[in-house]
């Protein structure tokens, strides 16, 4: 559909030497050093950090919480709000910021997402009800987690795309990997930091201080993005972003959605997908232990099973990262969700026998194959796939849309699974359920990424400004309107006297 749309407004061009690929500069050609290449990729990518830090830890609180304020807590509506509005903000703060990032600034978006990070996670660790209210205590901590998300949603269209933008100075060859190392992989990082941190503070505080445990836990999401605040206030804008973007220019939206629309459907469908059972499957990890377990098992057992089941995360994102570069992001996330979909339904079926303390040491190893499987596949590359298959000045909201679609999915899988669970005819068929529907979706989103998805090259998104230029060129779009003011009329190119 794409190379008919270009092979047809492409001949208008000929006289436009801004999209020959003879004028391109190749980025990774520029005089800087290799630490200079890669740490704006660390600086944009590893704030991702505190969305699976602080995602993962709700799970703990949420079970902390539980225990102390027993029925004033358990099935209430903050026990539901409190894990699952993070992803309503993530939500807001994804759409907000990928308008930003494309019609502003890559650079200012994602410091305003750090500032957030760091104000809000602070308020959630000192929530406070008015006159010692539980109520008001789980309303401020509610409102805070909502705001939280709005943060963390800013480092999906500001920081993932410009570190997406950075890997082009990168060698060929690598761009996906890193790409991956400091996005999927930093999230699955916070992931497990998130599961051991509270084990750690319940057996340095015990069970007779669980309130410090929680607040710690939540306080301890300042530390990454307060650690990344001087490199990111050091950073310059990409020059992908310099060269293509539409800041000083109208964004012609219709002709944007009749070229991307179909491709924008199959990113956001899958992200969609992944993100109902990744994130719902990660939130109630440690209630589902508890019940397996049982109600006399110590919390911090429960809390290192858990964080057991979350280092399965780390081999699977990172063997993934450098399948995406071997066979590049379309294969491995089709393979890496068909492998899932397989051992999701394994686990149904042996759940009888797995869900029981004697065996939590073999339930253990195959949910964790269960998730590392989903991060090999499209845990990694459904990022690299939508930071890399649109043009340079509408890569943040095409990116920030279908993130924000996966996280409405989070948000719709957070609530689903303990109503799935809850309606089971029995026992046994409420910890089957959700393997039984995950595997479903698994194999409906193998098909779609298999036949429906682009192929990602090294230099897809250079190419991709190539093609987006002609196609607008082509139909009567002015392109010399695109870029910073110093790269008016370049495309890509310092010959400008060619143009």
């Amino acid at each position: 559909m794409f190379d008919k749309e270009i092979q047809r407004h492409s001949s208008s061009q000929e006289g436009d030497r801004n999209v020959n690929e003879a004028d391109l500069v190749e980025l990774q050609a520029t005089n800087k050093t290799t630490w200079e290449r890669l740490w704006p990729v660390i600086a944009c990518g590893a704030g991702l950090f505190s969305d699976g830090y602080l995602n993962s830890v709700a799970g703990p609180v949420n079970t902390i919480l539980g225990i102390i304020y027993k029925e004033r807590y358990k099935g209430t509506q903050a026990s539901k709000n409190i894990p699952s509005l993070v992803f309503a903000g993530t939500v807001v703060g994804q759409l907000f910021f990928a308008w930003t990032s494309d019609k502003y600034s890559r650079k200012w978006s994602l410091l305003a997402s750090t500032i957030i990070l760091i104000v809000f996670a602070a308020l959630s660790t000192g929530a406070y009800g008015a006159g010692g209210s539980l109520g008001g205590l789980l309303a401020a901590l509610t409102a805070y987690r909502f705001l939280l998300g709005v943060g963390i949603g800013g480092e999906y269209p500001a920081g993932s795309v410009a570190a997406a933008e950075s890997t082009g100075e990168l060698k060929k060859g690598t761009r996906n990997r890193f790409f991956v190392l400091f996005t999927n992989t930093a999230i699955d990082a916070g992931f497990i930091v998130g599961a051991i941190v509270p084990m750690i503070l319940v057996l340095i505080c015990s069970e007779s201080h669980l309130r410090a445990v929680w607040r710690v836990a939540l306080g301890l999401g300042v530390v990454p993005p307060l650690s990344l605040l001087y490199l990111r206030i050091k950073l310059k804008e990409p020059e992908e972003f310099n060269r293509e973007s539409m800041k000083h220019a109208k964004t012609p939206y219709l002709l944007c959605l009749k070229f991307y629309w179909w491709r924008l459907l199959c990113i956001s469908v899958l992200w969609f997908i992944y993100d109902f059972s990744a994130y719902s499957f990660g939130i109630y990890g440690s209630s589902i232990l508890a019940v397996i377990l049982g109600d006399t098992a110590p919390l911090w057992k429960t809390l290192g099973w858990n964080t057991l089941l979350n280092v399965f995360y780390m081999p699977g994102s990172i063997l993934g990262a450098f399948a995406s570069d071997w066979f590049g992001p379309k294969q491995t996330l089709a393979v890496g969700v068909a492998a899932q979909a397989v051992v999701a339904f394994i686990m149904a079926g042996c759940y009888a026998h797995l869900a029981t303390p004697t065996y939590i040491g073999a339930f253990v190893v195959v949910y964790g194959i269960f998730l590392s499987m989903g991060e090999f596949g499209p845990g990694d590359n459904l990022g690299l796939v939508a930071s890399k298959s649109c043009a340079t000045s509408v890569r943040g909201r095409f990116y920030g849309i279908a993130a924000s679609v996966g996280k409405i999915g989070a948000f719709a899988g957070s609530y689903a699974f303990p109503v799935i669970q809850a309606n089971a005819p029995t026992k046994l068929r409420s910890g089957q359920d959700p393997f039984f529907v995950s595997g479903s979706l698994c194999v409906l989103s193998a098909l779609i990424a298999f036949f429906l998805l682009p192929e990602i090259s090294q230099d897809t998104i250079t190419e991709e400004d190539i093609k987006f230029r002609a196609y607008l060129g082509g139909n009567g779009w002015d392109t010399r309107q695109m870029g910073e003011k110093g790269y008016h009329g370049r495309s890509a190119s310092t010959a400008e006297g060619k143009a």
